[in-house]
């Protein structure tokens, strides 16, 4: 992949779930990805981002999952496994803690919160690509959770789309040390224009002011 070059004025950082129930201590979903969390230093690999991101100006997108309510997908013909596990589990859940923002990754002004998705990708059914398109964003960074899932798809429907895609690849978690392998080393470089470190996107950032 060659290097990439990020127009600041057309590049979105799309943030996908900052829940409580991903990325803190008592979230319903975070012990299970805690190990690689750790591993790759996902949550202060996500603050240096967020601050890199910001001094350059970046539009800020937090793209949420459906927060769980009493009844989704009960009455569904075919919910997908995830759906399925979701509706047991209520991940995410409305007016609950588990469904709130981290507190390090809330949206702040000027930020984009763009519609729920429902399934794995944050343009199907959503607002996002009108958004991004209303701001003349041209170039994604993907980060969030999780790698081989919402990351995934939603970088996938992104790069069908036409914009530029960057996957960083330790501003990301996944269940299992596989899952990661198959989104960064076999799945990501069919789709993605750049796959990097934190450290190498930082460091590319400012290299061009």
């Amino acid at each position: 992949m060659s290097k990439p070059f990020y127009p600041l004025d057309r590049t979105a950082y799309l943030l996908v779930d900052p829940y409580n129930d991903f990325l803190s201590e008592g979230g319903k979903v975070f012990p299970l990805l805690k190990p690689i969390a750790e591993q790759v230093g996902l949550l202060d690999n996500l603050r240096t981002l967020d601050i890199a991101v910001r001094g350059q100006g970046i539009q800020v997108v937090i793209v949420p999952h459906r927060r769980w309510e009493h009844g989704d997908y009960e009455c569904w013909d075919h919910p997908t496994p995830t759906q399925s596990k979701i509706m047991h589990m209520h991940h995410f859940a409305r007016g609950e803690w588990g469904g709130e923002w981290h507190p390090d990754f809330a949206p702040q002004d000027g930020d984009i919160v763009v519609q729920e998705h429902w399934g794995s990708s944050g343009f199907a059914n959503t607002d996002l690509d009108f958004r991004l398109k209303q701001q003349g964003i041209t170039h994604v960074i993907i980060v969030g959770l999780l790698a081989n899932t919402c990351i995934e798809a939603t970088a996938r429907y992104a790069a069908e789309m036409g914009y530029h895609v960057t996957l960083v690849r330790d501003a990301t978690a996944a269940l299992r040390p596989e899952m990661m392998h198959a989104a960064h080393e076999l799945n990501g470089p069919t789709f993605a224009h750049s796959i990097v470190t934190t450290h190498e996107l930082v460091t590319l950032l400012a290299g061009q002011e």
